[in-house]
C-alpha cells in the first residue's frame, strides 16, 4: 500500500514538473496553439494534485473495505462457508 502511494506520488511530481517546463516553453513560443497548450498545462498544474489526492484516498479506502470483509469472513462458522 504504501509502496504504491509513493510511486503515484513521485509519478505525481514528475508530471507536475513536465507540466511547469511545458508552460514556460509555451509562454515563451508566439503561436494561437502555444497559447491554447499554455491554458492546458495551468489547468492540468491544479487538476492533478487534486486527481492524486482522490485516488490515493480510493486505495485507502479501498484496502481498508477489503480487509473488513477478510475480517467478516472469519467470524462466521466452517459450515456457512
Amino acid at each position: 500500500m504504501k509502496q504504491s502511494r509513493r510511486i503515484i506520488a513521485l509519478g505525481g511530481v514528475v508530471l507536475l514538473v513536465l507540466l511547469y517546463v511545458s508552460a514556460l516553453v509555451f509562454a515563451l513560443i508566439d503561436s494561437p496553439l502555444a497559447f491554447g497548450l499554455l491554458k492546458t498545462a495551468l489547468l492540468l498544474t491544479f487538476l492533478l494534485p487534486i486527481l492524486i489526492y482522490f485516488v490515493t484516498m480510493a486505495m485507502k479506502s479501498g484496502t481498508d473495505l477489503f480487509e473488513e470483509e477478510k475480517k467478516g469472513s472469519d467470524d462466521q462458522p466452517e459450515s456457512k462457508r
